[in-house]
């Protein structure tokens, strides 16, 4: 069995931290390993967006719309200060390198107010995030696509009710989960609910696998 290789990444709806992957060929016959610290890779190196890529919905890929992502004092930040409405930019960053089989850790937090415009219609964005796993290469996203292909680890935030965090949605695909194919978008974790401003740690690992 090789040595798994980790990764750190931070992707947030409003501020995020930090994360780790941790990938290996081939996967282990008894459950995953504990890393070595020295075998994490951090994805973000907290001092600018190198190995990032930028893709807004209506917009070229590598465009950095309204300078959404940003860092600042050594954290990705998700920001919308420089937004005057919003007309369906999605956005996502998409890293350099491609990743198999791993373990990702991620912290992050939401703060403030949705982006201006976004309307009732959107109250399911209100704090709402995620970590968009097995997704093609951007290059193949077309300019009006809302989001990537993937199977993504759904990261939300409270706001006064019941919300579960990490549940699985699966923009474009279907997954087997439970060694059953599910074609439901979103499948809720068992989670608690994070409230206000503080920070979330890394979601647990998921055994499910795309179909």
């Amino acid at each position: 069995m090789t040595t798994p290789r980790q990764i750190a990444i931070v992707p947030a709806l409003l501020i995020a931290a930090g994360a780790a992957l941790f990938s290996q060929s081939t996967p282990p016959a008894a459950g995953i390993p504990k890393p070595d610290p020295k075998d994490w890779i951090q994805l973000f190196n907290g001092k600018n967006l190198d190995g990032w890529t930028p893709k807004f919905a209506k917009h070229d890929l590598g465009e950095n719309f309204n300078d959404t992502f940003r860092v600042e004092n050594g954290m990705l930040e998700v920001r919308y200060d420089k937004w005057q409405g919003f007309n369906g930019e999605f956005g996502h960053m998409f890293y350099k390198d491609p990743f198999s089989y791993y373990v990702i850790a991620a912290e992050y937090r939401f703060v403030g107010e949705q982006v201006t415009g976004a309307g009732p219609s959107l109250s399911w964005a209100i704090r709402n995030n995620g970590l968009m796993l097995h997704s093609p290469d951007p290059k193949t996203m077309l300019k009006d696509q809302d989001f990537p292909i993937s199977i993504e680890v759904q990261l939300l935030g409270g706001f006064g009710k019941p919300r579960t965090t990490a549940n699985l949605c699966t923009p474009g695909t279907n997954v087997v989960f439970g060694d059953k194919l599910e074609t439901r978008h979103c499948i809720n974790s068992k989670s608690k609910t994070i409230e206000g401003d503080q920070w979330a740690p890394s979601p647990p690992e998921s055994t499910c696998s795309r179909r």
